[in-house]
């Protein structure tokens, strides 16, 4: 059967004026693809119930699926499910399940709920509700038959992202794929890895992420960090997970050494700190220059047993003044950069009561490139171990400014990794 194909509508004044970035309709363009239908059409549209009115109405005649985002809000600028009343000539009607839901999220939040609120619980003839878990604005699941026959159906969700990705995954994406591949499974798998660049992933996984290929492998990229999401469809949830297992094999086989982790959220700090706990060891950071990431994504783990602190100085003196440790300049033709910070981190790592220390030296100032591509900086990344010996990285690292401390912060994680990885070995 010819695949199905979607529009996707958001809907905003924030979206039309550019105040707010639209990531939603980017990653429903990606879950519809991994679902076997094709997008045609990206549309935007503001608080105006009759420019809602007419997008819904152009959708429903061109496209097999419409997924829309915002609008399901209780304010007057709200007009989601109005206009798709209005496009579909049917009335609003009270849903008491979805009303009893919202009262709920209030009483559980020692809220009473404003009368306002209602109006979350309407939805057109015909349509049913899609539930939200994590908050007060049901979706809106509505068919709307054609005059040829067939019929368009449309999802509408609420704009904010976690449960927007929440819903569709739950209840939208079960629903197109009964639609599509009659009532068969689907199962996903993400992949995480860093090391490389997009391209240079794409080369080395070749024909396994062409777009008819079964299990498919999706590939995005966020601040270095590569994502592989594969998408299984099958007869069985067995044999879902059977293609998942195989295509991760092939994957590992291809790019294995820049693998640290499966699942959307996880990041190169989680694979970090699961070492650290199955050994029972402690890390400190410190971060040189003009930025802390590393810092503040450890600090985001919460309160690690692991994690014994971190330090963010401006330049070697800091820490020399902190460590109260002279640290000795440099030598023309010597690379023995672990020998001049080597009494500072020893130090480090007693105050600290630390097993281990990740070091950036240094990040570089953003400021004076103005939104410039910032040529490559030199830096050095320093990792002490527990029996106190210091393993050191020079790299150089550049790009466009906005992810230019990512990259440097997530290269330490990398080169903390391999040096957890090799003490295992020893």
């Amino acid at each position: 059967m010819p695949h199905l194909n979607a529009e996707i509508i958001a809907i905003g004044d924030e979206m039309i004026s550019g105040a707010r970035i639209d990531t939603n309709t980017a990653w429903l363009s990606r879950r519809l693809a991994e679902l076997g239908v094709d997008v045609h059409f990206h549309s935007t549209v503001g608080d105006t119930l009759s420019h809602n009115t007419d997008a819904f109405r152009i959708a429903v005649r061109r496209a097999d699926i419409v997924v829309a985002t915002g609008g399901l809000g209780p304010t007057r600028d709200d007009l989601t499910r109005e206009a798709i009343a209005e496009a579909l000539g049917r009335p609003l009607q009270l849903d008491e399940a979805s009303l009893k839901h919202i009262e709920s999220m209030f009483a559980v939040r020692g809220r009473e709920m404003p009368q306002r609120n209602r109006s979350q619980a309407m939805f057109p003839l015909g349509a049913s509700a899609i539930p939200n878990p994590q908050g007060t604005a049901p979706g809106v699941d509505a068919p709307s038959p054609r005059e040829d026959g067939t019929e368009s159906r449309i999802f509408a969700l609420p704009g904010v992202p976690d449960e927007m990705k929440t819903m569709f995954d739950a209840s939208v994406a079960p629903a197109i794929l009964s639609l599509n591949h009659a009532g068969r499974h689907i199962r996903h798998s993400v992949m995480k890895f860093f090391g490389v660049g997009e391209s240079d992933m794409e080369e080395r996984l070749g024909d396994m992420i062409d777009r008819e290929r079964q299990p498919r492998v999706g590939i995005t990229v966020s601040s270095a960090t590569i994502s592989l999401r594969i998408s299984a469809m099958g007869e069985t949830v067995a044999q879902c997970e059977e293609m998942i297992a195989s295509t991760r094999k092939e994957i590992l086989d291809r790019v294995g050494d820049l693998y640290f982790g499966d699942g959307e959220t996880f990041e190169q700090q989680h694979a970090v700190e699961a070492i650290l706990r199955e050994r029972e060891q402690r890390l400190v950071v410190i971060e040189l220059g003009n930025a802390a990431p590393l810092g503040d994504w450890l600090a985001a783990l919460g309160d690690s047993p692991v994690i014994a602190g971190g330090l963010s100085l401006a330049n070697v003196g800091e820490l020399s003044r902190f460590a109260r440790e002279p640290i000795p300049p440099a030598s023309d033709d010597a690379d023995d950069f672990a020998e001049r910070y080597n009494a500072c981190l020893q130090v480090v790592r007693k105050r600290f009561h630390a097993d281990w220390i990740v070091m950036v030296d240094a990040y570089p100032d953003l400021t004076i490139h103005e939104g410039s591509v910032l040529p490559a900086s030199p830096l050095t990344i320093h990792v002490c171990d527990p029996q106190g010996n210091v393993a050191s990285q020079h790299k150089r690292i550049g790009g466009h400014p906005s992810i230019v401390h990512p990259r440097i912060a997530k290269a330490a994680l990398m080169f903390l990794r391999s040096e957890l990885k090799a003490a295992a070995t020893k």
